[in-house]
Order: C-alpha cells, then structure tokens, then sequence
C-alpha cells in the first residue's frame, strides 16, 4: 500500500495534479484500479501538503448485476463521501443507438455524466484510475489503429464544462494493484458490459503479451518514450 501510494505521490507532483486545499472526486467504476486509486488517495490525504479532500463518485451504466454496496462500504470505512449517480448510457449506447464502436461514444458519455456530477456537487477536479499498462495500450491504439502518436493526458482541463481531468496513477503497473487486492482481499465489482473482454483495446493486450515474453521491458521502454518524446501534455 505505501508503495502504490509513492508511485501516486510521485505522479501528482511531478505533473502538479492539485491545488491546496481543493476537492478532488475519484471516479469509481468498482473495478480494481478505481478501488487501488480509493485507497491510495486516502492514504495520501494524511499527509501530501496541499491537504486535499475527496469525494467518491459512481456512475451507474445501467447493466445488470452491479452491486455497489461493497464500494459505499469501503467509503464508509475511509471516510470518504459517496454518492451513486444513475445513467442510461448503457441503454443509448447498445439499444438505442446499436454502435459499431461502442466504446468511444460510451466514453464521451461518461465523461459528460462525471463533468456534470461533480459540478453539481461544487467539484471542479476528478481523479480517474488509468495506470500505467492503459497509457501503454492507449499508446499502442492510436499508433496502429489511428495512424498517429496519442494518449490521454496526465492532466486534461475541459474548458467547456470548467472542469479538470487527473490520472495519478500512471506510474502505477497493473500487477502491483493486482497483488494488492489480492492481498487485501478487496471486493472488485465485476464489469457486465456486454463487450468487456473483446475490443480493440483487449488486442493490444494480447500483442503486448507475447512481445513481452521476448522483451520483458517493452512496456516501460514505451512509456518512457511517451515521456521523452514528450507527447502533448506530457511534459513534466
């Protein structure tokens, strides 16, 4: 835990994530990231000077069999205000619409949903739970399947909704939050989007598996390279 909360630490201050004495919401999906992100945070809220707050959000999709009872629970237990936002994206995205590429118009719902819950709330800034593998695959897509060299920044600022994106986890690898939830015996809620599994992005994993087992440090040679080229944004 104290190594995941140094890496996050770390990643804050060297992009200057936050503001003294701001609220930061933490978008909650349930998964294991948002939950490693929950408890990384309110570890650091102790200690980290500009003695920020929190306040967890989740947006329910409208699939079915998500509970998230476990997650209030949790938030219950560090201390940290909760709150369930209901959508219907799920229903625009697969029923009403039928889209070929859910995944990007599922995305831009989400945000606009997150932006105007935590504007409602008087929050300005949210914290999302992309860590280091997602930059990475992120990376990967917009090389092979876009033609171009992007990811998401570290820092985004939406100056339509006056509101700011920060993703402190990125220096955060996906097998040290998978230890962690195993260790602690964390109660991950199970995704049952229809497609999670099968998508563009689950490609990326795969090709990034296998050239790992010939080059164990392809992630970080390439995240490293998203640093030094720099990408936009990604400037210390």
């Amino acid at each position: 835990m104290h190594q995941l909360a140094g890496l996050v630490r770390r990643c804050i201050d060297d992009y200057n994530m936050i503001n003294r004495g701001e609220t930061i919401a933490i978008g909650m999906s349930g998964g294991k990231d948002s939950l490693a992100l929950l408890y990384a945070m309110a570890d650091l809220r102790r200690y980290h000077p500009s003695n920020f707050n929190l306040h967890a959000v989740t947006l329910k999709m409208g699939f079915d069999g998500m509970d998230f009872t476990p997650i209030k629970n949790i938030c219950d237990k560090l201390d940290v205000p909760y709150i369930i936002k209901q959508t219907n994206i799920a229903r625009v995205v697969f029923d009403e619409r039928e889209e070929k590429n859910p995944c990007s118009l599922c995305s831009s719902m989400r945000r606009a949903a997150m932006c105007d819950t935590i504007t409602q709330l008087g929050i300005k800034k949210v914290a999302l739970a992309h860590q280091n593998d997602d930059a990475v695959e992120t990376f990967l897509m917009s090389l092979l399947y876009e033609g171009r060299l992007h990811c998401f920044r570290p820092v985004t600022y939406l100056s339509r909704t006056d509101t700011t994106q920060i993703r402190p986890m990125l220096y955060v690898k996906e097998d040290l939050i998978i230890k962690l939830i195993e260790k602690h015996n964390l109660p991950v809620v199970k995704n049952t989007c229809p497609i999670s599994g099968v998508s563009k992005r689950e490609e990326i994993k795969i090709l990034l598996s296998t050239l790992k087992a010939n080059h164990p440090d392809i992630k970080a040679k390439l995240f490293g390279a998203m640093q030094r080229l720099p990408l936009a944004g990604w400037e210390k």
